[in-house]
């Protein structure tokens, strides 16, 4: 098995395998009691300081009595609340052939666990490469489509080819039943021309994937990536060859989703890097799993081949086409259009290895600004991504491996994984949590104690005061991306009122042969207004009917709820919130209260932090309300639609589509701007509503109640504020760095 990634362990000295491994497992305990009091900066790694805050906060925990009181079950809510959750996802986009496999090999240092070269993928199967953070074997974790859903694939395949044999000879769509005789022959052989669907549901054809039947995931555990490789090959590729004669059956059309862990590789210990179909499936459960996971996606790379990198049709109409799913309707704030492939030119073998490394960064160079140009001109996605945060690499996994004419840093794979690396750090979430540890042993310590009551009282008043004025600068910004939301909305509802029949038309009456049309409708109808050709092109007919409302309202979505840069939501203003417990910890007529003020402070804190993930995450259900509401309002012309059959059915179904959609352009509309306000005031009044009551129940506790029987933690204290002042050591050591 080739590693590319040095290791990390050490490895000289031979025969002292066994004190190695001690020595390892040494490093990674926590310090002692003693050690911890002593504490110096740069003593101990985050993983440490993180392990043993936790360990701190757990013993903390045990300590305080279960007595039923308001300040010991807030307390306990408050450490069990303490969390560390850092996960990153890079989508990899690209088509068959363009070199994601041995890219991802070989920026994780894995040669064999992706198939790569001439071998075909299954474009709709997505593939999650990950961590094994459990054990040393390499796994993979395959999610199948429910049964269910399969027996309704196979009576809308069934009927679709019936339909498709008894029309004329210029209205097949032939493309559509190869792909279909594609999917069934790969499952069971030419076993099912002449069956039903329900001899086609038999268990016998799935005896050797019985999770499928129960239904729950397939697990394959092996030694080595390039056994797991070949186990894959069924489930994750269309080419019978890549399997050779042995493998009868291929599961891939069952697949839904594979994981892949793999073990000892820290660019993947808070990375997952996911391989995903250019534009979504038909099927609904994995399109919907396609929007949710690149929707999370904080990075993505689009590959393609460095030869046609600024002309390749279907590398930018991917990025076209998802920009929606991962700007305003996601989280992505990197773009990397990777071009692969970077080391290939013609007569090389006539040139010096100079001539040969100069001319390829030259050509590098060329392509990366040709590429900059045509992103320059996306004028729609440009509405979701700004020009920083695209970047253009290209790369040799080739060449990284055999390093014959290029230097490892030019084929750009170190900086791939340099950021990756980046994307592991996990010091503001180590910081976060430990400057909360630390608020609520403040809070703690002082509630083990007697305080004089006219300082608390005094500034409780004063934190009063301030927590309404600072509620009032949250409020007035929300209000007004109300109105303005409800503005862009009005242009948008009345823009889509007339233009909804030329959008329709454009849709079932194309502007192209009609050869083959009949059965794209009839694919676009039973799908609920979805449909992937052949050739990878997506057919939403939803997303068509609300694009003039989604682009009302991009660019006061981007501004409003921003995937780039440190402002925040709402214009800043979340972020912006404060009780100033910071410049009142300095004044010396509330030193009596400074436990208390600290506490208050890391609450905020940790606050704005859960609040901007609860907003990142109902933000994206937000933007998408458009399309949804108005599928929603579609769904009756479908369900009607997908009766017609036999002679006809064409102009049926068209006839169909436009009665219902004049029928119904006065009220869909409205109906969706009217949803995505509501989800929008609703998302304003439940985040006010937890700022409030948050910081009020904090307010409360830490100035209002005397702690009965609350244990001491003098000594934890002590620690976990070395630990903290350490922690912000690094971090300004870095910012002046």
């Amino acid at each position: 098995m080739s590693k590319v990634c040095p290791s990390t362990s050490d490895t000289s000295g031979k025969g002292k395998r066994k004190s190695d491994h001690q020595d390892k497992s040494s490093q990674c305990q926590p310090p002692t009691k003693k050690q911890r009091l002593a504490i110096k900066p740069g003593s101990y790694s985050e993983e440490i300081i993180l392990s043993d805050v936790k360990n701190i906060m757990r013993g903390v925990l045990q300590k305080i009595p279960p007595q039923y009181n308001k300040l010991n079950k807030f307390l306990t809510k408050k450490i069990k609340d303490l969390k560390m959750d850092k996960k990153e996802r890079v989508g990899v986009f690209g088509k068959t052939g363009a070199g994601k496999s041995s890219l991802i090999n070989a920026i994780i240092g894995e040669k064999n666990l992706l198939p790569s070269g001439n071998i075909s993928a299954c474009t709709s199967v997505m593939i999650k490469v990950e961590a094994n953070m459990q054990n040393s074997k390499y796994e993979a974790n395959i999610e199948f489509i429910t049964k269910k859903e399969w027996e309704d694939e196979l009576w809308f395949s069934k009927n679709f080819l019936g339909d498709n044999a008894d029309q004329k000879s210029d209205q097949r769509d032939d493309d559509d039943c190869e792909d279909i005789v594609e999917k069934l022959s790969a499952l069971y052989g030419e076993d099912w021309e002449n069956k039903s669907v329900d001899d086609l549901m038999n268990d016998k054809y799935f005896k050797e994937i019985p999770e499928f039947l129960l239904p729950k995931g397939k697990i394959l555990t092996v030694e080595t990536a390039k056994e797991l490789s070949a186990e894959l090959v069924r489930y994750t590729r269309s080419d019978p060859k890549d399997g050779g004669k042995d493998v009868k059956r291929w599961y891939w059309p069952l697949v839904k989703c594979v994981t892949i862990k793999v073990p000892n590789n820290d660019l993947l210990k808070h990375v997952t890097l996911v391989d995903l179909p250019g534009n979504g499936d038909i099927n609904k459960s994995r399109d919907k799993m396609w929007k949710t996971v690149v929707g999370s996606c904080s990075t993505v790379w689009i590959v393609t081949e460095i030869n046609r990198a600024a002309s390749e049709r279907e590398a930018w109409e991917i990025l076209e086409n998802a920009s929606s799913f991962m700007g305003n309707g996601g989280q992505c704030q990197h773009i990397h259009f990777i071009c692969t492939k970077s080391d290939l030119i013609e007569d090389s073998e006539d040139h010096s290895a100079a001539d040969v490394r100069a001319f390829i960064l030259k050509t590098n160079d060329r392509v990366k600004k040709a590429v900059r140009e045509k992103f320059s001109k996306l004028k729609e996605v440009k509405k979701h991504f700004s020009d920083e945060s695209f970047k253009v690499f290209t790369v040799s996994s080739k060449e990284f491996l055999k390093k014959k004419r290029l230097d490892r840093d030019d084929t750009e794979i170190p900086k791939l994984q340099e950021f990756l690396q980046g994307l592991n750090d996990c010091h503001s979430e180590t910081l976060n949590y430990v400057s909360g540890a630390c608020g609520i042993l403040s809070l703690i310590q002082w509630a083990s104690r007697r305080r004089r009551d006219d300082i608390k009282t005094a500034v409780y008043k004063v934190l009063q005061q301030k927590m309404r004025d600072e509620l009032d600068k949250v409020r007035k910004p929300m209000k007004e991306t109300y109105l303005a939301f409800e503005k862009c909305l009005s242009a948008g509802v009345e823009k889509s009122k007339r233009s909804c029949e030329k959008v329709l038309k454009s849709v079932i009456h194309p502007n192209k042969s009609g050869r083959g049309f009949h059965g794209t409708l009839k694919c676009i109808v039973q799908h609920d207004g979805v449909h992937k050709t052949t050739k990878g092109e997506k057919i939403n007919l939803n997303m068509k009917l609300s694009s003039c409302l989604t682009k009302s309202i991009d660019e006061e979505f981007k501004k409003t709820f921003p995937n780039e840069g440190k402002c925040g939501p709402f214009n800043g203003v979340l972020n912006s919130f404060s009780l100033d417990t910071k410049m009142m910890k300095e004044k010396t007529e509330y030193k009596d209260v400074e436990l208390q003020l600290r506490f208050l402070s890391t609450e905020e804190e940790q606050m704005k932090t859960k609040l901007n993930k609860i907003i990142r995450k109902r933000k994206k259900s937000i933007y998408s309300s458009l399309t949804t509401t108005i599928e929603t309002n579609m769904q009756k012309c479908y369900d009607e639609a997908k009766q017609f059959k036999g002679t006809g059915t064409l102009s049926k179904i068209r006839e169909t589509m436009v009665k219902h959609v004049l029928g119904l352009k006065d009220v869909m509309f409205q109906k969706a701007k009217a949803d995505m306000l509501k989800q929008l005031k609703d998302l304003t009044r439940d985040i006010l509503d937890d700022l409030e009551k948050t910081m009020q129940d904090s307010i409360e506790l830490s100035l209002k109640t005397d702690g009965v029987s609350i244990p001491d933690v003098t000594s934890e204290l002590v620690m976990v504020k070395n630990h903290y002042k350490e922690l912000q050591g690094r971090e300004a050591q870095t910012k002046n760095h």
